[in-house]
């Protein structure tokens, strides 16, 4: 097939048909109604705003999201922000719950639909914002007049990402939101266009929408805010994300198809073909199981990798030669990491100066003569002093045991931590394929 059909029969899947554009204007036109009438009873007034996909034309079929802002005035305290917005959000969503992101909000569903209401300030210019949803209405507006010509390329795009996993700016998944998918495409004028640029990429990119220059940024890929020169639309992307966009940009132009919209995840694995993976590697994986912080992902995933990147580092100094880590969560949350190493030996060696380097020398001499813990001092075939002690932990399972509070851990996971956990050692470890199978499978199997 050519490109252009693929295309073309990518973007019938994922326009929206009229039927669901209607739907959804008739559930955004009750909401602003009970907005409206709920802004009526507050001592102070305040507007609505439709944002993100649903505002812009850019949203895929059956994704189903609706985000309506409440805007107040900057000289509201930020106490009555709160108190205000969560009872205009709750008389548009009665059923609805609160969640908090920078401050809190309230979540719910009308008709098939699910809603976010979310408070904010309309203050008069991006760099005046008071808390970081305050920047999202001008996202609005800067593509309004823009985006709409582009607006199915837009949606093409964000099924391709989404496909390779690439798709979401939260910190888990550290992808391409769906702002930064319209700049991109806007910035080089269509899916194809961009598909073309992101092949021929050599990170670090930049580019800056609205010439703001000045402003440097450390990130693979840089897309200057056109309404805040300040800011990196593009920084939370990983350097995975971005390498794994050049993968299949090229894949995609060298053989299209519609198989490449489609995620491919293989399926959950079972104990015991986990079992026999870790068999089949001959590794000696590690894992610490505990249960999940109640805590929204946003705040739990840096913890998890915070921590994560604590054990590997600690096994890796320790000689265990850690191969790939990963984390995961769910109502259980587990770090596993593989190590290349299974066993140490019982002692381990500290070098001293060499002899010659006589100050150096007497004091590492002086520390270990009477040091009834190691063996030596001795002088090595290089001429230096060198001891011998026992060595802590001779497997991966026995020096997490002993450092796991040593490490540094997130504030959360920590606590977690204290409450309950335990260590799983090399087979045993595949007793997390009972909460965790999809997420092993892709670790055993991993992809670009």
């Amino acid at each position: 097939m050519s490109f252009e059909s693929v295309v073309e029969a990518v973007r019938e899947r994922v326009v929206p048909e009229a039927s669901e554009v209607r739907a959804m204007e008739r559930v955004v036109a009750e909401l602003e109604a009970r907005a409206a009438a709920a802004i009526d009873e507050l001592p102070v007034e305040a507007d609505t705003e439709l944002v993100g996909s649903t505002a812009r034309g850019t949203w895929l079929a059956g994704d189903r999201d609706i985000d309506l802002f409440v805007l107040f005035s900057p000289e509201l305290d930020r106490e009555d922000l709160e108190r205000y917005g969560l009872a205009v959000g709750h008389a548009v969503l009665p059923d609805g719950h609160e969640e908090f992101a920078e401050h809190p909000y309230v979540k719910g569903q009308r008709g098939g639909f699910d809603v976010d209401c979310v408070p904010c300030y309309a203050v008069e210019r991006p760099t005046a914002i008071r808390s970081a949803v305050d920047r999202t209405p001008f996202h609005t507006a800067y593509l309004e007049g823009e985006i709409e010509p582009l607006a199915d390329d837009v949606r093409v795009a964000k099924a391709f990402l989404s496909a390779i996993g690439a798709y979401g700016s939260d910190l888990r998944t550290k992808g391409f939101s769906g702002f930064l998918t319209e700049l991109l495409v806007s910035e080089y004028g269509g899916f194809r266009a961009f598909v073309s640029a992101a092949a021929a990429w050599e990170p670090p990119v930049r580019l800056d929408p609205a010439d703001h220059g000045a402003r440097e940024f450390d990130d693979p890929l840089v897309v200057v805010d056109p309404t805040d020169p300040e800011r990196n639309v593009a920084a939370v992307c990983s350097r995975r994300n971005v390498a794994r966009l050049v993968h299949h940009a090229r894949r995609l132009l060298a053989d299209p198809t519609a198989e490449r919209f489609e995620s491919e995840r293989p399926g959950p694995l079972s104990a015991p073909e986990v079992a026999g993976r870790i068999a089949d590697r001959g590794t000696e994986p590690v894992a610490v199981r505990f249960a999940a912080p109640d805590i929204v992902e946003d705040q739990l995933y840096p913890q998890l990798e915070t921590s994560l990147s604590g054990l590997v580092g600690a096994l890796d100094r320790a000689g265990f030669s850690p191969l790939r880590s990963a984390c995961f969560a769910d109502r259980r949350a587990a770090l596993l990491i593989e190590c290349a190493v299974p066993e140490l030996s019982g002692v381990k060696r500290h070098d001293g100066p060499p002899v010659g380097v006589r100050e150096h020398a007497e004091g590492f001499y002086r520390t270990y003569r009477e040091d009834e813990s190691v063996t030596g001092p001795f002088i090595d075939d290089d001429g230096r002093y060198a001891v011998e002690r026992a060595r802590e932990a001779r497997t991966p399972a026995a020096l997490v045991r002993a450092k796991l509070f040593e490490v540094s851990l997130g504030t959360h996971v920590e606590a977690a931590l204290e409450e309950d956990h335990e260590v799983l050692a090399g087979s045993d470890v595949a007793a997390l394929a009972d909460s965790f199978g999809a997420e092993l499978a892709a670790y055993f199997d991993p992809r670009p």
